[in-house]
C-alpha cells in the first residue's frame, strides 16, 4: 500500500477513536450531574500513619523499609 493510504487510514483510527471517547465522556458527565449516580467503598479503608514526627504513635507502625528512605532515593 501506499504511504498516504496507510496514513490515512490510521488517522481515520485516531478519529474514530476519539468521537468514541467523546460520547463516552458525554455519558460519565451525564451520569454524574443525575441524582442517580451513588459512589460506595466497600473495602476502600487503610490506616493512615501519622505525618508529624510528635504525633501520637499509637496508631500502625511504619515497616523498616522506610527507616532509610532517604538514602535509597538520595536524600539531602
Amino acid at each position: 500500500m501506499k504511504k498516504n493510504t496507510i496514513m490515512v487510514v490510521v488517522l481515520a483510527v485516531l478519529v474514530l477513536i476519539s468521537v468514541v471517547q467523546a460520547v463516552q465522556l458525554t455519558s460519565v458527565k451525564a451520569k454524574l450531574s443525575s441524582d442517580d449516580f451513588t459512589v460506595s467503598s466497600a473495602k476502600a479503608q487503610k490506616t493512615v500513619a501519622a505525618s508529624s514526627p510528635g504525633a501520637s504513635s499509637s496508631g500502625a507502625q511504619l515497616p523498616t523499609s522506610l527507616d532509610q528512605l532517604d538514602t535509597m532515593v538520595g536524600g539531602c
